[in-house]
C-alpha cells in the first residue's frame, strides 16, 4: 500500500477552509497514486478547540464538515480526526475520534483512549475515553490507528506511566500490522528528539512500522513543528515530512522509501521557525495585517521586530522608538540602523514632555519621584499608552517584547511594556534571545552589534543596567530553568552551585509576580512549561517552598 502523510496547518472552527485544505492535499495524494492519505488529530475543527467544544453548534458544524468530506473525497482512503459525539447515557459527551473513509463509506471508528490533564492539555474536561482495540483491515495491512497521546505510554521509556493500559501494545496484541498515529503534538525545544526515541523505540520492540503525522502551524500560544514522519519495522527513516511547513509526502509499505526532508540541526533554528510561524499564525487567524513594535535601542524589541519581519514581510511592520531623558545617543542611531536593517516604518515619538506633564499632574500627591520606580513605570506606562493609540489608528497588533527571565521575576511593567496583542518571545530565556540574535546574522549584520554586545538597560534613570537589579541572565536563566521547569526545589538548586540568597531572591520573585504574568498578553510556547494556561498557579497564596517567608509582601522590581 502506498500512502501519504499529509501535514496541515487548520485554523480551529475554520470548517469551510479546513475542509477545503483536507480536499486539496487528497487531491495531490491521489496524484500521487497513494491508496491512503492520513490528516492530524481533530483536522476538521483544529486543535486545541478548548471551551468551543461546549457549543453544541461547533460539534455540529464539525460533523457536517466531515460528512462533505466522506461525500465529495473520491479514489482514495482517509483518515481524519475530528469530533464525535458520545451516545451513551454517561460519561463526557464527545470523543476525540478518527475516522477511515472510502468513497463515500465509513469503514473504521477509533475514539481516543487516554486523554492527558498535564501542561496545556485539558482533554478528559471535554472527552470520554475510547475503549476499542481493534485493528482495521485495509489494502493488505491490518491499520491500528491510535491518537496523540495513545502513543505516549511505552512502559521503557517513561519509568512512571500515566496509564494503566498500553494502546500500542493492544493494537500489536489484536494483529497490528501498520501502526498509525494521529497527533497535534505542541512544540517545544529539544521536543524532536524525544518523539524519535519513543518512535524507534516502538517499531523495535514490535517489528510494526509506524507512521506519525503531526499538525503544523500555530494556535494561540502553541506552536506544531509538523516533522511527520514513518519508522519502517527496523527503526529506520522512511520519509519524512518538513518542519514549520506545510507538507506532503508518500511512502509505499512495500518497502519503498520516500521523501527524507531536512529539518533544523539546531534547537535555535526550530525555535526561530516557530517564533516566526507562530507569529504569521496568530496574526493571520485573529484577522491581523500589521504589527508594530516599540523599539528600545535593546535586543529584546530587535528581536521581536526581526521576527514580525520574516513573519509578515517589512510593508507590514513599523517601528516606534519612544526616547525619553534618559535614552542614551546609542540607542538612538541603534534603532534607526535595525529599522532600515530590516526596511520597515520607522517613527520617533519623544516622552519627555508627556512625562513632565504627568509628574506636574501628580504633584498635588507628591514629588520626586523622577527616577524612583514610581517614574520609571510613568515612562514605561506612557510608551504603552502611546503603542496603543498607534494600534487603535492603524489596526496594526503591538507586539510585547519582554522576555521569559523578566517575566518570571516581575522585571517589567504592567500596561507599560507588558502592552501587546501578543508576547513574541515571553518563553524565550534572555541567553536564548542572543543566541537567536546571533543566529538571524550569520550571513550578514542585520540586528546591529552593538545591541548584542552592550549591556542590557531598560534606561528608566541615569546609568541604569538591568544587573543593577537582576544576577547575571546566565545565573539567572539557570535558576528558572531548575525551578520553572525542572520543579527542583531550593535546596537543590543550591545544591547545584548557586547562592543561597540568590536562589531565595530569585523564588521570592516568581511567586510575588504571579498576578502580573495573569495580565500579560499570550506568550507562543517554546519551552516544557511556559507562562500561561499551562502553568496555573494562584496568585493569592503563602507557599514559598522552602524559603521560611510568605509568598505575598512588598511588591519589588517594576510593579
Amino acid at each position: 500500500m502506498k500512502l501519504a502523510l499529509a501535514q496541515i496547518n487548520p485554523t480551529i472552527g475554520d470548517f469551510p477552509g479546513n475542509a477545503q485544505k483536507i480536499m486539496a492535499f487528497a487531491n495531490r495524494a491521489k496524484g500521487l497514486g497513494c491508496d491512503l492519505v492520513v490528516f492530524p488529530e481533530l483536522a476538521v475543527c483544529g486543535y486545541p478547540p478548548r471551551d468551543l467544544l461546549d457549543r453544541p453548534d461547533f460539534v455540529r458544524g464539525n460533523l457536517r464538515c466531515l460528512e462533505a468530506l466522506v461525500r465529495d473525497i473520491h479514489g482514495i482512503g482517509v483518515v481524519c480526526g475530528y469530533v464525535d459525539e458520545n451516545p451513551g447515557p454517561q460519561g463526557c459527551p464527545l470523543y476525540n475520534s478518527a475516522v477511515l473513509f472510502e468513497s463515500g463509506r465509513l469503514l473504521h471508528r477509533v475514539h481516543k483512549r487516554l486523554l492527558p490533564d498535564y501542561d496545556v492539555f485539558d482533554e478528559s474536561r471535554y472527552f470520554e475515553p475510547g475503549t476499542d482495540f481493534s485493528c482495521f483491515e485495509y489494502k493488505g495491512d491490518r491499520l491500528g490507528v491510535t491518537i496523540c497521546e495513545d502513543i505516549w505510554n511505552d512502559r521503557a521509556l517513561f519509568s512512571r506511566r500515566l496509564y494503566a493500559v498500553d494502546p500500542v501494545e493492544k493494537l500489536v496484541e489484536n494483529g497490528a500490522t501498520l501502526l498509525i498515529n494521529i497527533s497535534s503534538s505542541p512544540f517545544y525545544a529539544g521536543k524532536r528528539e524525544l518523539k524519535a526515541a519513543l518512535f524507534r523505540r516502538i517499531v523495535q520492540r514490535y517489528r510494526v512500522p509506524l507512521v506519525y503525522v503531526n499538525q503544523v502551524g500555530g494556535n494561540d500560544s502553541l506552536l506544531f513543528d509538523g516533522v511527520s514522519v514513518v519508522f519502517d519495522a527496523t527503526g529506520h527513516t522512511g520519509a519524512r515530512c518538513a518542519e514549520f511547513e506545510e507538507d506532503l509526502v508518500a511512502w509505499d509499505t512495500r518497502g519503498g522509501g520516500g521523501p527524507i526532508r531536512p529539518v533544523a540541526e539546531t534547537e535555535e533554528e526550530s525555535v526561530l521557525k516557530g517564533l516566526v510561524v507562530g507569529t504569521r499564525d496568530y496574526l493571520q487567524k485573529c484577522g491581523f495585517k500589521r504589527a508594530v513594535v516599540g523599539l528600545s535601542g535593546g535586543i529584546d524589541s530587535a528581536l521581536t521586530a526581526t521576527i514580525a519581519v520574516q513573519a509578515l514581510g517589512a510593508d507590514r511592520v513599523a517601528g516606534i522608538f519612544m526616547p525619553s531623558r534618559f535614552t542614551s545617543r546609542e540607542n538612538y542611531v541603534d534603532t534607526q540602523r535595525l529599522a532600515q536593517n530590516l526596511g520597515i516604518a520607522y517613527r520617533e515619538l519623544p516622552i519627555s514632555d508627556v512625562f513632565e506633564a504627568f509628574l506636574k499632574a501628580l504633584s498635588p500627591v507628591f514629588t520626586g519621584v523622577e527616577t524612583e520606580v514610581t517614574g520609571q513605570n510613568i515612562q514605561a506606562r506612557i510608551r504603552g499608552v502611546l503603542l496603543m493609540a498607534y494600534s487603535n489608528h492603524s489596526g496594526a497588533l503591538v507586539l510585547a517584547t519582554g522576555n521569559k527571565s523578566e517575566l518570571a521575576v516581575g522585571y517589567c511593567t504592567l500596561y507599560g511594556d507588558m502592552c501587546g496583542g501578543l508576547a513574541v518571545i515571553s518563553d524565550v530565556p534572555k541567553a536564548m534571545v542572543y543566541r537567536l540574535a546571533a543566529l538571524i546574522n550569520r550571513e550578514g549584520e542585520v540586528i546591529p552589534e552593538r545591541i548584542l554586545t552592550k549591556a542590557p538597560s531598560a534606561e528608566l534613570r541615569p546609568d541604569q543596567t538591568d544587573q543593577d537589579d537582576l544576577p547575571p541572565y546566565d545565573t539567572l536563566d539557570r535558576i528558572l530553568t531548575a525551578y520553572i521547569e525542572d520543579n527542583k526545589a531550593p535546596d537543590e538548586i543550591v545544591a547545584a552551585g548557586f547562592a543561597p540568597e540568590t536562589v531565595r531572591d530569585t523564588i521570592s520573585r516568581i511567586h510575588r509576580n504571579e498576578y502580573k504574568r495573569y495580565q500579560a498578553p499570550p506568550g507562543l510556547k517554546v519551552t516544557t512549561k511556559s507562562f500561561g494556561y499551562g502553568r496555573r498557579y494562584p496568585m493569592a497564596q503563602r507557599f514559598l517552598p522552602g524559603l521560611g517567608v510568605a509568598a505575598n509582601g512588598a511588591q519589588t522590581g517594576h510593579p
